[in-house]
């Protein structure tokens, strides 16, 4: 009988990414056999062992879904609601077992992807993939050479000096950034510095996937190779 980690194991049956799983874990929300766990590499096999998150039961691997949605403002990326805010996966109809793939904020908008495979997750947004993620930003000021000097320069973002791939003006107010790190409100902390005042925030693309026309709340399901897309060096 075959064993796995548990983070892995959780990601697996589509509780979260990899990451999220073991934070859960580190949560003391999750059961094996009826004894809380907060080890992420503690062994398990399907076959031999009751998993519980939460106090439900956690059923093996599901069959894997994969979504584009083009997230409107004011929507939370998250699992656990806050409050009476409304979160992304009230958009989906689906019964499926669902997360985002990372996070956009709640005022930020665009290309959001949704899933139930925790590996597919960890391998978008973990740095050794090299995915990029390209923005469209509105500003409150007309973009200068100076502005795109200093936005090209980047900014620190949780102690750590980050730099955008690439910077380019569009027209009076608007510019594309191009980041890899994925840290969080990592351009508009760029922009900050810069001393722009940003107005709107849209993710426009992931790796080689772009956002296209699919309208603001809709979604759909990636085709397989809008999949690989994602995958492919795209500068």
């Amino acid at each position: 009988m075959e064993t796995k980690r548990l983070s892995k194991a959780l990601a697996a049956a589509g509780i979260a990414s990899r990451r999220a799983c073991e934070e859960i874990i580190f949560e003391g929300r999750v059961k094996v056999n009826g004894q809380v766990i907060k080890v992420p590499q503690t062994q398990v096999n399907w076959e031999s062992d009751q998993i519980k998150v939460d106090e439900v039961l956690v059923t093996s691997e599901q069959k894997k879904v994969y979504y584009i949605l083009n997230k409107p403002t004011g929507y939370l990326c998250t699992n656990v609601r806050p409050g009476k805010r409304p979160i992304v996966l009230d958009l989906f109809a689906d019964t499926e077992r669902l997360f985002t793939v990372g996070r956009l904020d709640r005022d930020t908008t665009g290309l959001l992807l949704v899933t139930n495979d925790g590996h597919f997750a960890n391998k978008v947004i973990h740095p050794s993939s090299n995915v990029i993620k390209e923005y469209l930003v509105k500003t409150l000021q007309e973009i200068e050479s100076h502005h795109l000097e200093t936005l090209a320069e980047g900014a620190r973002v949780d102690e750590k000096w980050v730099k955008p791939v690439s910077v380019t003006k569009i027209r009076r107010g608007n510019f594309k950034i191009c980041v890899k790190e994925g840290k969080k409100h990592e351009v508009r902390i760029i922009a900050e510095r810069a001393g722009l005042k940003i107005v709107e925030l849209t993710r426009i693309r992931i790796g080689g996937l772009q956002l296209g026309t699919l309208p603001v709340g809709e979604y759909r399901r990636l085709t397989e190779r809008e999949h690989k897309l994602i995958f492919e060096p795209h500068g």
